[in-house]
């Protein structure tokens, strides 16, 4: 179940990451909080494909690394925490992305986060 649970997981940070730099490039933009940009030397489309890189090669190396399954794991769930403050920005700026055109929309998404860090963290450990 755990081995399911993981390549799943791998085939959605694949997928996403993709995403970010193609179809949805926009879309992840509303999620990249001004406060990112204001302090980096970066801008939002260059966080967005940053992240879509970052989540493309956890993915990947989920199915490619077993070896290191659980530290990949830990990256990922650490990756999901420091994403997080961007769905957070987009709820409370009210940015519409990804069919999230309510404040209970965008509120609710924000629970599926911790979803996200358990999935890591549990299908990366013996």
């Amino acid at each position: 179940m755990k081995t399911v649970a993981r390549w799943l997981l791998a085939g959605g940070m694949v997928f996403a990451g993709l995403s970010h730099l193609f179809w949805a490039r926009r879309e992840f933009q509303a999620q990249v909080p001004d406060v990112v940009t204001d302090a980096l030397p970066i801008d939002k489309d260059g966080v967005v494909v940053a992240s879509g890189a970052v989540e493309m090669m956890l993915g990947a190396a989920l199915v490619v690394l077993p070896r290191e399954r659980r530290r990949i794991g830990a990256l990922l769930a650490a990756f999901f925490v420091a994403v997080f403050p961007g769905n957070i920005a987009q709820a409370l700026d009210k940015r519409p992305a990804f069919g999230l055109d309510s404040d209970r929309a965008r509120v609710v998404r924000l629970f599926f986060q911790p979803v996200l860090v358990a999935w890591a963290l549990w299908s990366t450990r013996d």
